[in-house]
């Protein structure tokens, strides 16, 4: 997609070295693991304490508060890359950070984006248990459909809509627009659209 700016997830990055911690804690990859965690937990607990804050004071902050972290951390797997082999466990946890390390600071560049996928995840996790069960999804045209529908229904939800109201809004409303031959028309539609906040608001009095 042009004109896209790719943010990758540190949840992912913590979990690369996760899951290569040894049960023994004498293991010497044992401490290289968990440094990495460490510094993982740190970027997360400061994004936790920046939920409340406007879009422009979380960037800010995060520039701030983030960057000595980050600055660490990178020059940890720097030095500790050419320490193990890159074929260990560890070796590929750290190669794997550092080949995305570009998409992973890219969060920095705005306040509006997270440091994980982590909501984008559990969003999609209904979808993805229950597929097995829908016989709708059996074919590329199905699984397109579904997509589109959930795509609807959990944007709806993030931006505190209704999922019914807004759904039922749309297949009453659209069907009879010529919004093929100008797309535009579908600005209006969109969840954040003021209009559509009023009509389809979840819990609305």
């Amino acid at each position: 997609v042009p004109k896209i700016t790719r943010c990758l997830c540190w949840a992912h990055v913590r979990r690369k070295f996760v899951d290569i911690l040894p049960k023994d804690t004498k293991d010497p990859e044992a401490a290289m693991a968990s440094q990495g965690i460490a510094f993982c937990n740190q970027l997360f607990a400061i994004e936790k304490s920046l939920q409340n804050d406007s879009i422009d004071k979380r960037k800010e902050k995060r520039l701030k508060q983030e960057i000595p972290i980050l600055e660490a951390f990178w020059a940890w797997a720097d030095s500790l890359r050419r320490q193990v082999p890159p074929k260990s466990a560890i070796g590929e946890a750290l190669n794997y950070a550092q080949n995305q390390k570009d998409g992973l600071m890219n969060y920095l560049k705005d306040g509006h984006c997270s440091i994980s996928n982590n909501l984008a995840e559990n969003s999609i996790r209904p979808f993805t248990i229950g597929r097995k069960n829908w016989l709708f999804s059996g074919s590329p045209k199905g699984a397109a459909a579904s997509a589109a529908v959930y795509s609807l229904i959990e944007t709806a939800k993030a931006n505190g809509l209704s999922p019914y109201s807004y759904l039922e809004f749309l297949l009453q409303d659209l069907p009879g627009l010529p919004f093929r031959q100008y797309p535009k028309i579908l600005e209006d539609y969109l969840p954040w659209n003021s209009q559509i906040q009023k009509r389809c608001k979840k819990n609305k009095t």
